[in-house]
């Protein structure tokens, strides 16, 4: 006879999932272990409940093997990425970038351009991990040449990654917020523009009035050491921007991310040979490791000596990881029992909003991934958007803030070990400065209880189906 399959207890979900808190916060912070082994004993939490419940372990492992399947092409740019940088940097085209940087950009107004260029770059490309590895890592370069703390240089490139991130047509979070929740992508950023164009605002004049301490206090003379610097290891030449100028076009064009990326990476490879003088096989292990640059310079060799497919190979394990853990906690039934707690205590729209936000950074926490996050949210909260009446472009705006804007907030989630990785950060140092994302997550809660820029013309509003909101149902 087969066994009966039941949802887990609240008090079953707390186990598990507190338990895992616990075990990736000695991990990481106590016992200085890497959160990989945190996620991998997540996953027989997880199972371990699952076969209590009724569940066939052949089912389970075909659950996270699914989870897994759905973050394939972040794990391929997460890779192409590193391959990029390392060519670039190889190349010379990272530190001419950087080169021009220090000579024509005040270090008063260094956060806002940082703020600016970051934010166009992501708008224009559509990706927030495309953006950090360009203009992202030369800003943090220039930034710590103007001597500009590194977390506060971090904070100002992530609000403007995922700022142009979370409104271009092109950018995967987007398309993906949009299509769990049943909404038009163009209405989907209609819906959000209202408020981050308002946390934009404010998030740049944050940044240009803390910035203005800079502009006194800046080196000149370390400054122009790393300048003569540059130019001593590297061949300088405007060159280096053809190769940044085509991986922006082809990506503005909506080419795929991952081949794009990747012939970012073989131009980095041509470049290091035609105007570095790097042999080919130097230019090949540059994909893969990045290459020595021994400048006597502390600050200039930490910028420069990174990059390669090699570096990603950890982060690749966290995501891997954590995407079959979020794919377990769906199929044991915890994000179902969490969905129907929440129902009884959703009265009104702001609580909708609030609890949406929060839905979707408890699952980047527990899910380790952006798409984790946009996958589920949605599928937790849209039948209580239907029940209410609510607008889907609310759900979708919801979804997409508390998602994007909250992915690079935790340590062992995809954005999290790829920003504090690639920028050279710990996550930690640069979350208090992530300011962006907590002035968005902020607005929309509070104009959701005020009933500003609300969608009111009812056109995306669904009927509940099963298969867009069993949870809500099953409850």
């Amino acid at each position: 006879m087969e066994q009966k399959i039941k949802l887990p207890s609240m008090g079953q979900v707390f186990l598990v999932l507190g338990t895992f808190l616990v075990l990736a916060f000695a991990f990481t912070a106590k016992l200085n272990l890497p959160i990989q082994l945190a996620l991998c004993l997540g996953w027989f939490l997880a199972m371990g409940l699952g076969i209590k419940l009724g569940h066939q372990y052949k089912d389970l492992e075909a659950a996270a093997a699914e989870g897994i399947f759905k973050g394939t092409g972040a794990i391929l740019i997460l890779v192409a990425v590193g391959a990029l940088v390392g060519t670039w940097i190889a190349g010379g085209i990272v530190p001419s970038i950087i080169y021009y940087g220090l000579k024509t950009i005040h270090p008063s107004i260094f956060l806002l351009a940082t703020l600016v260029i970051c934010s166009m770059t992501a708008l224009a490309t559509g990706t927030s991990w495309g953006a950090a590895g360009t203009a992202g890592i030369a800003m943090m370069g220039i930034g710590q040449g103007l001597g500009v703390p590194a977390p506060v240089t971090a904070g100002a490139v992530l609000s403007g990654v995922y700022f142009g991130d979370k409104l271009s047509p092109l950018s995967d979070s987007v398309i993906l917020a949009s299509s769990m929740s049943d909404v038009e992508i163009v209405d989907h950023i209609k819906g959000m523009l209202p408020i981050s164009l308002t946390a934009y605002v404010l998030t740049a004049l944050a940044f240009t009035l803390y910035g203005l301490q800079f502009g006194g206090n800046a080196d000149m003379a370390q400054v122009q050491e790393v300048i003569n610097l540059m130019d001593a290891n590297f061949n300088i030449s405007v060159m280096a921007f053809v190769p940044v100028l085509i991986v922006l076009f082809l990506l503005a064009k909506k080419f795929p991310s991952y081949p794009v990326i990747m012939l970012g990476a073989g131009l980095g490879m041509v470049w290091a040979t035609l105007f570095q003088d790097r042999t080919v096989i130097e230019a090949l292990s540059a994909l893969w490791s990045p290459l020595t640059v021994e400048s006597g310079n502390a600050f200039l060799d930490n910028i420069l000596n990174r990059g390669g497919m090699n570096n990603m190979l950890g982060s690749v394990a966290v995501i891997i990881f954590g995407l079959g853990f979020g794919g377990l906690l769906d199929k044991v039934g915890i994000l179902e029992t969490i969905a129907c707690t929440f129902e009884n205590r959703i009265t009104n729209e702001g609580n909708l909003t609030a609890y949406t936000v929060a839905t979707a950074f408890v699952t980047n926490v527990f899910g380790s991934a952006m798409y984790v996050a946009l996958i589920l949210t949605p599928k937790i909260m849209s039948g209580n958007y239907d029940r209410m009446g609510v607008d889907r472009r609310m759900l979708s705006r919801s979804a997409e803030f508390g998602g994007t804007l909250t992915s690079g907030m935790v340590p062992w989630s995809d954005n999290g070990i790829f920003m504090a990785g690639l920028l050279g950060v710990s996550t930690f140092a640069y979350v208090p400065y992530m300011w962006m994302s907590f002035i968005s997550i902020v607005l929309v809660i509070a104009f959701a209880y005020m009933g500003i820029f609300r969608p009111a013309d009812g056109k995306y509003i669904r009927p509940a189906t099963s298969s867009q909101s069993h949870m809500a149902t099953a409850c």
